[in-house]
């Protein structure tokens, strides 16, 4: 998405503080990052919009899309909790409801995990967005994983491929990686078949 369709998306969301999301947007691009960049924001609010028909409110959801990864460095483990604290300072600034407000710390947190509750059809629609490019087609899903291992270039290969086969493996052991009916149908086949094969290949 270029500037102008991320701006105009957040104008959507909240209408009056362009000033707010051309801050979120520096933000996404912080010289540290190569996955959790202004790219990954565009695909997770790409399925925001696809999704959103499932969600409760989906204005909440695309604010949370907006702050999941606002604070992100990867040598912290409290980056969704700060994420949300900022979500709830700069909404609280524009007036949100407090029931948004935090709803959207809700959601932001919740994609430390990425595991909602079955009724939590918010959470599923964030958390299936935040994940779908795990569904890539092999060209994207390359991208993916040097951009990610680009974010950890302080690590050592054996260092970073021990604990990243961790995660494909927590990943691929749970009954189902998607929330929504969509996501389910549509990515759920084609990113377990990613998963294996990015873990076949550390393991090898």
């Amino acid at each position: 998405m270029s500037d102008e369709t991320l701006l105009g998306s957040w104008e959507a969301a909240l209408p009056g503080f362009p000033t707010l999301g051309a801050a979120l947007l520096d933000r996404y691009d912080e010289p540290t990052r190569r996955y959790h960049d202004r790219r990954h924001l565009a695909e997770v609010l790409a399925g925001v919009q696809l999704l959103g028909d499932h969600a409760a409110d989906v204005v909440a959801v695309q604010l949370a899309a907006w702050f999941h990864d606002a604070v992100y460095e990867v040598d912290r483990t409290d980056n969704e909790e700060q994420s949300a604290r900022l979500a709830a300072e700069q909404l609280a600034s524009a007036a949100v409801h407090p029931g948004v407000i935090a709803e959207v710390g809700r959601l932001v947190r919740l994609t430390a995990t990425h595991r909602p509750h079955e009724q939590d059809t918010n959470g599923a629609v964030l958390c299936d967005a935040d994940l779908a490019v795990l569904a890539s087609d092999p060209r994207r899903y390359a991208e993916y994983t040097a951009e990610v291992r680009a974010e950890y270039a302080a690590l050592d290969d054996a260092t970073f491929g021990s604990g990243r086969a961790g995660v494909l493996r927590q990943l691929l052991g749970l009954p189902s990686l998607f929330g929504t009916p969509e996501g389910q149908r549509h990515w759920e086949e084609a990113a377990r078949r990613n998963l294996r094969r990015e873990l076949a290949a550390l393991t090898a």
